[in-house]
């Protein structure tokens, strides 16, 4: 019973609810972080104060999605994203899974080769929908190829976001009492890709391979581009080298994007008088998506301010029975708890840490055992949570044209295709290994 009036409990499910009713994500987060600091017994004034200081926890990421928004509306002002949409569009020429292909890879690129994680998805995907729509492709399949390529990289390769995912696992488990390197992590956590790859591949395949309709919907106002490279071009793809040379360097995506702009505009491959309505594109962009991740992480700080986690993990003690298997599975509920309402895997490392690694001792587990659960733990929720970037930059870039919706097409889709199997291949990674 002392479960069921959980306020992470109650407010994971208000959160989900008031979703699926198409309440604005911003006022569903908002919303739900009152009911759970009121269930806590937290007074009004308390709550929003809690709420408030928890924004800044995602502060970093708000500024990067700006930048980088910005980033991409350049790329898009110097016709670049055009000539990129146009090779795509004729290397693919009439097979829509040689396009999948390409998005997911294009997205997998976003984490780790060039980590601009959702930037790229506004300006390449909108000059891509009438070719959607000529294929009669499903945007569902397309919304399970982009998330397939925002989550699996950061799990599985240690580069770009993946060596920050990695590397706070394991600093997060050593600093708890299990010692783990980053070779560990990614030495144990290719299964978990395995069974993404099953998803994506099912997704594709099997859910959502027959054709559907969509309405062709004209832009208007689009000014039709010269498709070839000018010296713009280059010195646009030299602002990209630059930008992640940048960010691994200092591990600063903001400096690294402000550097590529930096470039952009100090060389006039466009003139800085647009600078202002570059900025204002850019937030247009990613603005959003930004408020939606500052707006999170103050929903973030109520759940842990109301000691609700601590009570949701010591419940369920008793239930697993002293059973690997058992308490995979209800550390993994958990997880998914905890970031389909906070909406980022990397934000919720620190939160299960201090939680699981005590349980992993305790019964047992060996090292790569504890890595595959924690790692899936964390992951799950990411693809399908509303307030997610893995879920918001897909709907950002295909409902262009109003006919995507955002928890229909994008989170439920999403969820079921990568949610059940890290859930299924995380407990096959406590049996095998």
């Amino acid at each position: 019973m002392e479960l069921l009036t959980n306020p992470i409990i109650i407010s994971v499910i208000l959160l989900c609810t008031l979703c699926l009713f198409r309440v604005n994500v911003l006022l569903a987060l908002i919303l739900s972080a009152i009911v759970a600091g009121k269930v806590a017994g937290m007074h009004a004034g308390q709550i929003m104060d809690v709420f408030i200081a928890g924004m800044g926890q995602n502060s970093e990421t708000a500024l990067s999605y700006i930048l980088l928004g910005t980033f991409a509306a350049a790329m898009a002002h110097t016709g670049l994203a055009d000539i990129l949409a146009k090779r795509i569009t004729l290397l693919v020429k009439n097979n829509k899974f040689i396009l999948l292909l390409i998005l997911t890879l294009l997205a997998c690129a976003s984490q780790n080769l060039i980590p601009v994680h959702i930037a790229f998805i506004p300006v390449i995907i909108p000059p891509l929908i009438s070719v959607f729509n000529k294929f009669k492709l499903d945007r569902r399949a397309v919304a399970c190829a982009l998330c397939f390529g925002l989550v699996t990289p950061y799990i599985i390769f240690p580069a770009g976001f993946g060596l920050i995912f990695q590397r706070l696992l394991a600093d997060n488990m050593t600093l708890n009492g299990m010692n783990v390197s980053v070779d560990d992590v990614w030495k144990s956590v290719w299964i978990l890709g395995a069974g993404l790859l099953v998803g994506l591949l099912w997704a594709v395949f099997i859910s959502y391979r027959k054709p559907r309709e969509y309405e062709n919907i004209e832009f208007r106002g689009k000014k039709r581009r010269s498709l070839r490279f000018t010296g713009s071009h280059y010195i646009t793809l030299l602002a990209a080298v630059a930008t992640l040379a940048v960010q691994l360097w200092t591990k600063s995506l903001p400096l690294g994007a402000l550097i590529g702009l930096s470039i952009i505009f100090g060389t006039r491959a466009i003139n800085p008088e647009k600078m202002d309505t570059l900025i204002n594109e850019g937030i247009g962009l990613m603005g959003y998506v930004a408020f939606v991740m500052l707006i999170a992480a103050g929903f973030a700080g109520v759940l842990k301010s109301t000691g609700g986690i601590d009570v949701l993990v010591s419940g369920l003690i008793p239930f697993m029975m002293g059973s690997k298997v058992v308490a995979t599975v209800l550390m993994l509920v958990v997880g998914l708890f905890i970031t389909i309402g906070i909406g980022t895997s990397f934000g919720t490392i620190p939160i299960l840490a201090v939680l699981f690694v005590p349980i992993f001792i305790n019964l047992g587990f060996n090292p790569m055992e504890a890595i595959v659960v924690f790692a899936a733990a964390a992951a799950l929720g990411d693809a399908g949570s509303p307030a997610s970037g893995t879920t918001l930059g897909p709907t950002q870039g295909l409902n262009t044209d109003g006919q995507h919706e955002h928890i229909k097409d994008t989170c439920i889709p999403t969820f079921l295709h990568y949610n059940i199997p890290l859930i299924l291949f995380a407990i096959l990674a406590v049996i095998i290994f």
